[in-house]
């Protein structure tokens, strides 16, 4: 393969996976020679070598054969230590960039979705705080609140600010060393840093960033050598003022298993609530997905009331929304048909159908009976005391919110009691609601829980 194909290969490239994945992913990349159907690529760690092999091998193929290459298999490896990789070949020509601390292809993290920007975040009620705090620490000045956590249930946006913010401090301030993973890839490096016996690399590339961003912290709830090498990087970073970004399905103290030192260094910050979108919200992305695709599907005509309809339908989560949104825009195209009520039932039928199952009495008692810890039993039986009756109330609360059941079917489901039992033990909820945030809290997540 000579060095000009070479070069429009990696041209190809970066236009195809993106400037920040091609910088981060392919070009650390150092071809080793091609031969007998396969070619080959030095990489300067195990996890860039690993991640690449699961992620761009396939497409790294493709585009070597489009340019007339015969490939059969991309092979990826790691130089054995002190010797050292061979020199790319046909690296193309680029303006000199200012110089970036050594170890920046050490630094590898997750790669980021192009489509996941503020320019593209729908701003409603349930997200507004949100978006703010994460616009305020994407500018990149003194750090104000530290860490700042966001957390929601699937589909409300975490990760779409999260990458938003790694974006936005990549053009407002290149020279920050940020790294965006996942809680789970946090915990696989650790466990590799363990078992190669590179732990103190892992402290050292760890602790020297300036802003740490931290995906589904959750996992790693339970897993006691994670959490106590994440607590030491935390404490590091914060005492050194780098910021730390973390998201998560539920807010730190709700995080089941995860240690009490965690949560309490987790709520220090800002701690924001992504809550369940509303119509407007939901209308709003739609609106703005509908407008995208209109210069993708030119002449595609979409009848008034549609979006209204799948706004009041789809009710889950924005990525049920949108889904829907791209399968409707994509059959109607294929078939040739305008967008119209009829069209919308006919192609999102299952959908729509899911988003419709009925939640049952049953089910809420058995979900608040496994969120307070208490036997379902209790629940229904007749203790009195305060650990037990609050939780039944809380049912009895949402049982009238999520059923059509009447107050007497409910109070039979609850051990025979009266209905006038059921309206106290709802109003008891209702006032706790407004004045205890841990009750409004304990109601928004079982309620994410039994619609999802």
């Amino acid at each position: 393969m000579t060095e000009e194909t070479w070069g429009r290969v990696r041209d190809e490239l970066l236009r195809s996976v993106g400037k920040n994945n091609f910088t981060t992913w392919i070009e650390p990349l150092q071809l080793n020679g091609v031969s007998e159907g396969i070619v080959r690529f030095d990489a300067p760690t195990k996890f860039m070598r690993d991640w690449v092999s699961r992620n761009f091998a396939d497409q790294i193929r493709r585009e070597l054969e489009k340019a007339g290459v015969q490939v059969e298999r991309v092979e990826i490896r790691v130089p054995e230590a002190g010797r050292a990789p061979r020199p790319s070949v046909a690296k193309p020509a680029q303006p000199k960039k200012p110089a970036r601390p050594a170890d920046d292809a050490e630094l590898p993290g997750a790669p980021l979705d192009s489509r996941f920007t503020f320019d593209s975040f729908v701003v409603g009620k349930p997200n507004e705080l949100a978006h703010a705090a994460a616009r305020r620490v994407a500018e990149g000045g003194p750090v104000t609140f530290n860490p700042l956590f966001l957390y929601g249930g699937v589909g409300l946006g975490k990760t779409h600010l999260m990458h938003a913010i790694a974006h936005e401090l990549q053009l407002r301030r290149p020279e920050l060393r940020v790294l965006y993973l996942s809680a789970e890839q946090f915990m696989y490096r650790f466990v590799q840093a363990l078992r190669e016996r590179q732990i103190m690399d892992f402290k050292e590339m760890f602790r020297s960033v300036d802003v740490l961003m931290v995906d589904d912290v959750q996992f790693i709830a339970g897993k006691d050598s994670t959490q106590e090498e994440f607590f030491h990087t935390f404490n590091a970073l914060v005492d050194q003022q780098k910021q730390i970004v973390i998201s998560a399905d539920r807010a730190p103290g709700e995080i089941k298993d995860l240690e009490e030192r965690i949560k309490s260094r987790l709520q220090c910050g800002l701690v924001v609530d992504l809550h369940p979108t509303d119509y407007e919200l939901r209308l709003g992305i739609l609106q703005t997905k509908a407008e995208a695709y209109r210069g993708q599907y030119p002449g595609l005509k979409l009848a008034d009331g549609v979006l209204e309809f799948l706004a009041h339908r789809i009710t889950t989560n924005v990525r049920v929304l949108e889904g829907a949104l791209t399968r409707l825009f994509a059959f109607a195209s294929l078939v040739g048909r305008e967008i119209t009520l009829d069209l919308a039932q006919e192609c999102l039928v299952d959908i729509l159908r899911a988003s419709d199952r009925k939640v049952t009495i049953e089910e809420i008692q058995r979900k608040v009976a496994e969120h307070y810890n208490i036997r379902l039993s209790d629940m229904i039986g007749p203790k009195r005391q305060r650990t037990i009756a609050r939780p039944r109330q809380v049912a009895m609360f949402l049982a009238k919110q999520m059923t059509t059941r009447s107050l007497p079917e409910i109070g039979r489901r609850f051990g025979g009691r009266d209905h006038t039992t059921i309206m106290h033990g709802i109003r008891k909820v209702e006032e706790l609601q407004g004045a205890d945030r841990q009750m409004a809290e304990d109601i928004d997540l079982l309620r994410r829980l039994l619609e999802t």
